[in-house]
């Protein structure tokens, strides 16, 4: 069996870029980073995929456990970005507008006119 590819290696997958993402505002458990991750990804996540998707973040270190507990239920776990995560989504989204940027300057790119 192969190796997984670290995730810090660009590119990201999107799935990893919108977890990541999610938790750039603060720390957030579970149910609300699925719910961030569909709201600006449009992916769909079933719990057992988050959560698969969050144990391989902390397993390589671009999240974290956050030390306090959700307000409205101290058994919820909350996550956080670590340095390294957080790194690793500044690197992600200055390599998105790079190429947003590249395919904005070809001019044969533009917007079709319609009549």
């Amino acid at each position: 069996m192969p190796a997984k590819r670290p995730i810090a290696d660009a590119p990201l997958k999107p799935h990893f870029f919108l977890v990541l993402l999610a938790l750039a505002d603060g720390p957030s458990h579970g149910y609300r980073i699925k719910q961030i991750v569909e709201a600006r990804g449009g992916l769909r996540l079933d719990p057992g995929s988050l959560y698969r998707l969050i144990a391989r973040l902390l397993e390589e270190g671009l999240i974290g456990e956050h030390a306090g507990h959700a307000a409205d239920d101290p058994r919820r776990r909350t996550y956080e970005l670590t340095d390294r995560g957080r790194g690793t989504l500044l690197a992600e989204t200055a390599r998105m507008a790079d190429l947003v940027a590249a395919v904005r300057e070809k001019k044969t790119l533009r917007r079709p006119r319609f009549a």
